[in-house]
């Protein structure tokens, strides 16, 4: 069922915000570090270890997927909106920083398309 999907994502969810503020607490900061992230990367390998016992179910499969497509587009949107508000609020070093980061990718990207396609221009 796809309910199950949902469970399974929250319980991942649940155990890596918790991680995230005890890595937080660890370092002094009262904050989550990190803990969306290791809620991902525990649902991966949950569902992995599910499909490689066997007791991933089709319908469970379709629930985890369903979530998984809506959980990392809201999660990017979040992160995006707390980062224009940091760098708006962190002056104009943030804003260079930021600038600077979009430029380098930028010119990777061409660099990785060229090597990507075997030095031929596509």
């Amino acid at each position: 069922m796809t309910i199950y999907g949902t469970a399974l994502l929250s319980l991942c969810l649940l155990v890596g915000l918790a991680a995230g503020r005890l890595i937080g607490t660890a370092l002094g900061v009262d904050a989550d570090i990190g803990g969306v992230g290791i809620a991902m990367l525990l649902l991966i390998g949950s569902y992995g270890e599910l499909q490689r016992r066997g007791w991933m179910k089709p319908p469970t499969e379709a629930g985890v997927t369903f979530w998984g497509q809506m959980y990392v587009p809201i999660v990017v949107a979040m992160a995006a909106s707390q980062n224009v508000l940091g760098a708006l609020n962190g002056g104009v070093m943030a804003i260079i920083a930021g600038l600077t980061a979009v430029a380098v990718g930028f010119v990777l990207v061409g660099v990785l398309v060229r090597f990507g396609s075997g030095g031929e221009r596509p």
